[in-house]
């Protein structure tokens, strides 16, 4: 029996394929299907039936594996069961649960249902499976034994079959929607480089522990409590994603917690607006977390632990002028008001809190070691006044905790257990702790990985204000920007970014990435879905006048995409007047057969040419039954209606010109003059339907983000370009 298996090309039933597979059943495979539509089977009655489950029991029905699903009625409602629960496997935050669960179940089973294989087995086989290296890092631990027992056991007793399914679409999903993280073991030294090549560690020796998975320490199961805390003094960046997606892949792996913490300390740079749009960027990355909350929540309770630090004679008031404290830490020179006495520091801490004249001239210091090889201990500052109005209490205070002295207070309050920081804070380890031990803290541990740093890219909040500040961009959102919202304007879809951030996994080596890869993941999401247009540039556009062509013009519905009905159709009309660029007007010859795009050929007969040389109209004739293959020219075109729609199409380059930029260098030396390319162009009358954030491709153009729809026939389409993972500047 062959029947034909339908589905979407971006969620193939691999349950209902496994079991015919390993039943000898024959299906075609149809994968256009739209986004979204379950699968569906037609039987060789033309009789048809939907759902992945429903699929799967059929399958069970008719298989010649004894007991496959026909069973006892109590078996049978059984294997329903299992059905109903696979789902939960496609649940990121919910897939080590269920593993849990399903490992402890099978440490007293061989299979899911009764003595045999069932398409219970085969279900929940399939949904482990089905999430790619997810699966595959928890298969190498020792963490599930029952499960990866069961699993394997499958696996080889039906190896041919179930290979074959893994390798034809477990792969191709694993490239679009799922995301996997590919940690390396901490190494004993930050700056150790980890040699990698084929995408083996070399520097492992054989037998040596898997290094597909990291571990935090002394992370309990179900204790782990973490926080991702930005500062609302700009939106959120490639650079913190990573941060927040690291962050939730810890949690989800101890069945624990992530927090959104606000660290709200400087009211010169932070703002709702931030606030609000840092909610947003978190939202879009998909991080579950429990709750929010302010670093300014605390400052009643920070104000009373500094109080209680300058008592017991571990914190003091400093007026020391700035730059000479700077000198004196980086010598390690004592400040003279150090030994002041307890008295004198609460009576300037005092005029520090009412924010008088004397008291903007201190800042209250740490009093821990001045002679540290570290500087970060010699005294660091743990309050400074400021007069700016806090965004959301006010007036209410005139000083603000550092840093250095609310980060270990606020961790160890709200109970964090391990604190997720870049490598770039590693010399505040030590700092971080001693504080925490002044304080009477329990230790909170730190976990540090890499900054993710970008060519051609800058993260500092305060360098990308200057280019906002300075009319260089939009705002925070301009396409150019590496903020969250900016690369999704540009036309990146979340999933790619997520695969690509994650892919990086929480390594501790300093890397230095190509934006062509995240370019390039992006390219495969968007490929297969994404709609076909067609556009003419409009400067230097050349008519080609096609003499037997239609007088009357007739339209035809061709599908947007040839590989995926979910793309829909558009009308395109066919006259004898069409257009067609002129960078392919130029490089005709007369005589020459060409073909036009959906239509067939054409052999062009005459070239005219104005008085500077320069093609101005094209002569032909139809040739549809001339040979497509043995053409050389394969030409996009438009007809000449009035029915067309104006385009403006942008493209975009780096905002700095220097890949790497040095410590000592100023980015302003280095900004690109010429960041944006506009350039006008018509296209079919289809696009007029186009939406805000539609993707589409324009045929032998590349990829578009539709940012301004059609609005009324005077405006144009802004349509933004999504670099293609080959090349990403496009104006040096």
């Amino acid at each position: 029996m062959e029947l034909k298996l339908s589905f979407a090309a971006d969620a193939p039933p691999i349950a209902v394929i496994s079991a015919a597979k390993i039943v000898g059943l024959s299906l075609t495979a149809d994968k256009t299907l739209a986004s979204g539509s379950p699968p569906a089977l037609l039987l060789s009655n033309g009789q048809r039936l939907q759902g992945a489950h429903v699929l799967l029991r059929y399958v069970g029905r008719i298989a010649s594996i004894p007991n496959f699903y026909k069973r006892d009625p109590y078996q049978t409602s059984q294997i329903d069961e299992w059905l109903d629960y696979a789902p939960i496997f496609d649940i990121g935050s919910e897939f080590e649960g269920a593993c849990s669960s399903v490992d402890k179940y099978l440490l007293q089973h061989t299979f899911l249902v009764g003595n045999s294989l069932s398409i219970a087995d085969i279900a929940i086989w399939a949904g482990l499976a089905g999430t790619g290296m997810r699966w595959e890092s928890l298969r190498k631990s020792k963490k599930y034994q029952n499960l990866v027992r069961w699993f394997n056991s499958v696996s080889a007793e039906y190896d041919a079959a179930l290979s074959e399914v893994l390798q034809t679409y477990v792969g191709k999903k694993g490239s679009g929607k799922s995301v996997t993280l590919k940690l390396k073991e901490p190494r004993a030294s930050n700056n150790q480089l980890t040699v990698v090549e084929n995408g083996v560690n070399l520097d492992e020796t054989p037998g040596s522990r898997s290094t597909s998975e990291v571990d935090l320490p002394e992370a309990e199961v179900g204790k782990v409590k973490l926080r991702f805390a930005p500062e609302p003094s700009g939106y959120l960046h490639i650079g913190h994603s990573k941060a927040a997606l690291l962050n939730q892949y810890f949690a989800e792996r101890y069945k624990g917690q992530v927090i959104v913490r606000f660290d709200d300390t400087n009211p010169d740079k932070e703002s709702s607006e931030f606030v609000e749009n840092l909610l947003k960027d978190i939202e879009t990355l998909g991080i579950k977390y429990s709750i929010v909350t302010h670093t300014s929540d605390y400052f009643p309770q920070l104000i009373e632990m500094a109080e209680r630090l300058i008592r017991e004679g571990k914190a003091y008031v400093d007026d020391t002028p700035r730059e000479q404290m700077q000198h004196e830490r980086m010598e390690g020179i004592e400040s003279r008001c150090r030994n002041n006495s307890v008295e004198e520091n609460l009576k300037l801490w005092n005029e520090m809190i009412v924010g008088s004249v004397r008291g903007l001239m201190c800042c209250l210091r740490g009093k821990l070691d001045m002679q540290d090889p570290n500087k970060s201990l010699r005294d660091p500052v743990y309050y400074r006044c400021n007069l700016t109005p806090h965004h959301r209490i006010g007036s209410k205070y005139k000083v603000y905790p550092t840093y250095d002295f609310c980060c270990p207070f606020v961790d160890a309050v709200e109970g964090i257990t391990h604190a997720l920081r870049s490598s770039e804070y590693h010399d505040r380890n030590d700092q971080y702790y001693r504080i925490q031990t002044d304080m009477g803290f329990k230790k909170v541990h730190i976990y540090e990985f890499s900054r993710l740093n970008m060519v051609y890219t800058l993260l500092s909040k305060r360098k990308l204000l200057w280019f906002v500040q300075n009319g260089k961009v939009e705002g925070w959102d301009d396409p150019r920007f590496p903020t969250v919202q900016g690369i999704v304007r540009r036309g990146l879809k979340i999933e790619a970014l997520i695969q690509f951030i994650l892919e990086q996994g929480a390594s501790k080596n300093l890397n230095l990435m190509e934006w062509d890869k995240l370019w390039a993941i992006n390219k495969k999401i968007i490929d297969p879905v994404c709609p076909r247009h067609t556009a003419i540039i409009e400067e230097k556009r050349v008519l080609l006048i096609l003499s037997d062509g239609p007088k009357d013009p007739f339209v035809r519905t061709l599908p947007k995409h040839k590989k995926y009905e979910g793309a829909g159709e558009k009308a395109v009309s066919y006259s004898n007047r069409i257009w067609i660029d002129y960078v392919d007007a130029e490089s005709i010859s007369v005589n020459e057969e060409v073909t036009l795009k959906d239509w067939g050929n054409a052999i062009v007969k005459e070239i005219k040419k104005d008085q500077d040389g320069k093609v101005s109209e094209l002569v032909g004739v139809l040739h549809l039954e001339g040979n497509v293959k043995k053409t050389k020219l394969k030409l996009t075109w438009l007809s000449d209606t009035n029915e067309l729609v104006r385009l403006n199409l942008v493209e975009f380059d780096y905002l700095i010109m220097k890949k790497k930029l040095e410590e000592d260098e100023d980015f302003v030396d280095v900004v690109n003059p010429c960041t944006k390319k506009e350039t006008l162009a018509l296209g079919e009358s289809d696009m007029r339907n186009l939406k805000r954030g539609d993707i589409i491709q324009l045929e032998r153009k590349g990829y578009y983000r539709c940012d301004v729809p059609f609005i009324r026939p005077s405006k144009h389409i802004v349509l933004f370009a999504i670099p293609d993972g080959k090349q990403q500047t496009v104006m040096k």
